[in-house]
């Protein structure tokens, strides 16, 4: 079972844990491998995922199976939680959501277009966004209002389904239905103008899985736009303004 990491601290954001000293490292590198190995809390090893190094010397990025980071001396008796910044010529620049755009973006990049529901424009693609979506959020209505603007301004529209009141509300057999429909799109468009589906929910679909993506991503609300970059943009963007963020011209 996998324990959060905020319950394994108990709120606190910096403690010290009874963890044996790591080995003298010929580098950071090899700091960063036996932190990995070695961290526990409570006696519990963590569910690290990876360890990588930061700017800052001595400290270093852990992320966890559950999505969550944090920074670590490499011993593991500190820890650090929240973002890291760095103050440089252009002003402050987030360093955590940096990393964080990056693994999203490689995330979304393993998701196969057969799982996705696709409008695009009949003109060329100039760029692509991926939306979170529930057919019972008003704003995602809203930005599906949208789609054909967008799409003739080249950005193509890829759904993933994201039933934001979880997987036992209606709205989550409606995005089941859309997925599992022969013209997975014309089923979108129906279901956003709150007309009914009639089709089924049960078959072998990527609802539940794109839902739990969305979570370990950081999506908390619908409409999320995610950026080819890999940046969050939640809530309803209108059309001109997207493409705007895109760096694409009207």
């Amino acid at each position: 079972m996998k324990i959060p990491f905020r319950t394994l601290l108990g709120g606190l954001l910096a403690t010290t844990l009874a963890v044996p000293l790591l080995a003298q490292a010929d580098s950071r590198q090899d700091m960063a491998e036996q932190l990995a190995e070695r961290l526990a809390v409570n006696g519990q090893p963590m569910p690290v995922q990876s360890v990588s190094e930061t700017p800052v010397a001595g400290f270093f990025e852990v992320h966890l199976e559950t999505g969550e980071r944090f920074y670590s001396d490499a011993e593991g008796r500190h820890f650090l939680v929240g973002d890291l910044y760095e103050n440089g010529d252009q002003g402050l620049v987030n360093l955590t959501e940096q990393a964080r755009n990056g693994e999203r973006a490689a995330r979304l990049s393993q998701v196969p277009e057969a799982e996705r529901v696709i409008f695009r424009g009949a003109g060329e693609s100039r760029a692509e966004v991926v939306v979170f979506t529930d057919t019972t959020c008003p704003y995602c209505r809203q930005l599906h209002e949208e789609v054909p603007r967008l799409n003739e301004l080249g950005i193509e529209v890829h759904y993933l389904a994201f039933p934001r009141s979880g997987m036992n509300a209606p709205g989550a057999r409606t995005l089941q239905q859309i997925w599992c429909d022969a013209n997975p799109s014309e089923a979108m468009s129906t279901a956003k103008r709150q007309e009914s589906l009639s089709g089924a929910a049960d078959c072998d679909n990527p609802v539940e899985a794109q839902y739990h993506l969305g979570l370990e991503l950081g999506v908390q609300g619908t409409p999320a736009i995610v950026l080819p970059d890999g940046r969050l943009v939640p809530g309803y963007v209108p059309a001109e303004r997207l493409a705007a963020m895109l760096g694409l011209e009207g």
